[in-house]
Formats: structure tokens, sequence, C-alpha cells
């Protein structure tokens, strides 16, 4: 007898890639259940059919659950939602507003509202043995200093909608952890696969290339700002790796993990590697943060370069995320994040690849 799972986010890059890591995995998988928002049903059913193509589950096991995490009961069928009730075991929760600018009402209402009535139909399951909840480190908003994975509420500000929607909805997950087992999952930056370099969107690091794109035949390019902040890119096998043993394992019960880069490199550092990989130059000089702000705060010019204003903050986040019960969790299993430096390569292999693809970039106001 396997297990039931119950997954917000489907068809979302990360939701879909750990269903494809757990089909791989070969782990005992009794019925998969997808909540999907019914604009996306036709998309779902699309990603439905590469992951049975593959052939290591049957379509039978996979069933679209048409409902959203923002109204009550999730508007989920109500003879459908019976059954769930009595037959989910595991649940991942990662349906979430994920853009840096996104406006305060849609992050409120998905991310924070969302996760409120996540929350209430969690308690209505008869026999839930796992609730997984997809975070960020960035909860943490404009602190400095060592970040520990037990600590959250300590008065700190936000540098966006996304950080403070995201803390406010641990909180609530935080605020059931007694009444179900429940696993914390707190990513760093997401970036594409260690090896093949795949991702979904370009976003976080890849602004960084938008940029040199579009500055390439300019004579010099400069550092943005002194760079000291360090960078927490994740590629996303690790990730998927992690969260899927700490979201079984019973050592996982009741714990919060920060998906970080245990030996981060600099701003400044990441800056010069993707630029000496992309277009085989080192920046010259340094455009000072504020001005670089101001440039991005012009429309036009952000549309252009591809970059969101919001994203400069994260080169002065002087944060320094502790990772050691993640460490000491995933070591039996030898789980390690690779060296952000490794993985450069592919990664500029796929995005410049991809980079024209319009459903890659983010549509930037």
């Amino acid at each position: 007898m396997g297990y039931t799972y119950f997954f917000t986010g489907f068809p979302g890059f990360i939701a879909t890639s750990l269903i494809k890591q757990m089909i791989r995995n070969r782990f005992s998988i009794d019925h998969l259940y997808l909540l999907v928002l019914p604009h996306l049903i036709d998309k779902a059913s699309e990603e439905i059919d590469k992951l049975t193509n593959e052939g290591n589950i049957s379509r039978e096991k996979l069933t679209i659950v048409p409902g959203d995490i923002t109204k009550p009961h999730l508007n989920i069928e109500r003879e459908l939602n019976t059954h769930l009730q009595h037959h989910v075991t595991h649940i991942f929760h990662l349906a979430a507003v994920y853009d840096l600018a996104v406006p305060e009402n849609i992050a409120y209402d998905v991310n924070v509202n969302g996760t409120k009535h996540m929350n209430e139909w969690v308690l209505t399951l008869s026999k839930p043995e796992r609730y997984i909840y997809f975070s960020t480190a960035y909860v943490s908003g404009t602190r400095e200093g060592r970040i520990f994975e037990t600590e959250l509420e300590m008065n700190q500000s936000f540098k966006n909608h996304y950080e403070r929607t995201k803390y406010e909805a641990e909180k609530l997950v935080r605020g059931i952890i007694s009444k179900v087992p429940t696993t914390i999952i707190r990513p760093g930056i997401v970036k594409g696969d260690s090896l093949s370099g795949e991702t979904i969107k370009f976003d976080g690091p890849y602004f960084i290339l938008n940029f040199f794109d579009k500055l390439k035949f300019f004579p010099v390019i400069p550092y943005l700002g002194t760079g000291k902040a360090e960078g927490n890119f994740v590629p996303l096998d690790y990730v998927l790796k992690a969260a899927i043993y700490l979201g079984h394992a019973p050592i996982g019960i009741g714990k919060t993990y920060h998906l970080i880069d245990p030996n981060p490199y600099t701003m400044k550092e990441v800056y010069r590697m993707l630029m000496e990989e992309f277009l085989g130059r080192k920046p010259i000089g340094m455009l000072p943060l504020s001005f670089a702000k101001w440039l991005l705060s012009i429309p036009l010019l952000r549309k252009w370069l591809r970059v969101e204003k919001e994203a400069l903050d994260y080169f002065t986040c002087m944060a320094k995320y502790d990772c050691t019960q993640t460490k000491n969790d995933l070591q039996q299993l030898g789980i390690t994040c690779p060296d952000f430096q490794e993985t450069i390569s592919s990664m500029v292999q796929f995005y410049e690849q991809h980079k024209n693809d319009t459903d890659k970039q983010l549509i930037i106001d």
C-alpha cells in the first residue's frame, strides 16, 4: 500500500519536478491528486501526459482536482473532497505567487489567504502523515547577520510584498504544527538543474544574464554596487532531493529547513563569474546601486533590460543563512548542494539556447 499525495502548485515547475522525481525514484505511490486552477487544466493535462509517457506510472494514478486555494474548502467539489479527506496521507503545498514585484492584494490573497484555507483543509483530513509547506529563506526580510532555521518572528521588516506574505503564511503553518506532522522547506533562490541547466523562468540570477545580454555590445559593463551580500542560489535538483527526503523521513517532522548554499559566493563574485562565462569578459568599474535602482524605476528601461527593480535589493541583503539542521539531517544520504561555480556552464548554455523564448521571460511591468 503506497501513499496518497495531494499537491498544490501544479503544473508549476517545482511541483511538476517534485512529482517527476518521485516517480523516477519509484516511490510507493497509491495516488497523486493535483489541485489545479480551472484555467490551467489543459496545461496540467499536457504535463500529466508527459509524466505518464515516461512509463513509470499509469494515468489512472493521477487525478486533476479543479480548485482554488483562495477559496474556502479549496473550492473542491463536495463528493471528491470527502474522498480526499479519507485517503490523502501527504500534502505538498507549493502554490504561491513568487514574483518579487507582485501587488500587495494579489500576494496576500494567494500566499496568506491561500495558506489559511490550506491549513483549514489539512485539519479535516482523517490520516495526514505529513504536511510539507514550501516557504522561502527570505521570510527573514531585512534582517542581517546569522539567521537560524528555528527563527521566524524577529520584528523584521520586508523588502517586498512577496517576502511579507510568505512570512505571514509560514506563521499560519507553524500555528498548526502541533496538530499535523509538518515539515517547512525554506529554499533560497532556486535556479535551474545543476547538470542540464533547465529552468522554466528566467528570474533570480537570470536577471543578471538578461542585463548582460542587452548590454553585451557596450565596451564596458560595470559591477552593480559593492556586491558584498551573499548570493544564495540553489539548483533545482538539490531542492528536489532534499525536500522529498525531509518530507518523508521521520527526522523531518516538526522542523524547518534552509535549503540554501552552505558556501555562498558574494554577489560580486556571482556577477563576475556569470559575465566571464556568458561574455568572456570581466566587469570594469562600479555603478552605484542607488543609481541602478533609479534607472530601473523607469518602466521602459527595465522592460528593455528584462530586469525587475526589486531584484537589486538582494545585492545588499547581508543575511547569512545557517543550515546546520539541514546539513545534519541530509548527511546520512549524502545529499549536498553543488558548488555554484560548477553549475554556471550548464546554466549559461541553457539560457543562451532559450533566452528568446517568451514563455521563459517574466513580464516586467
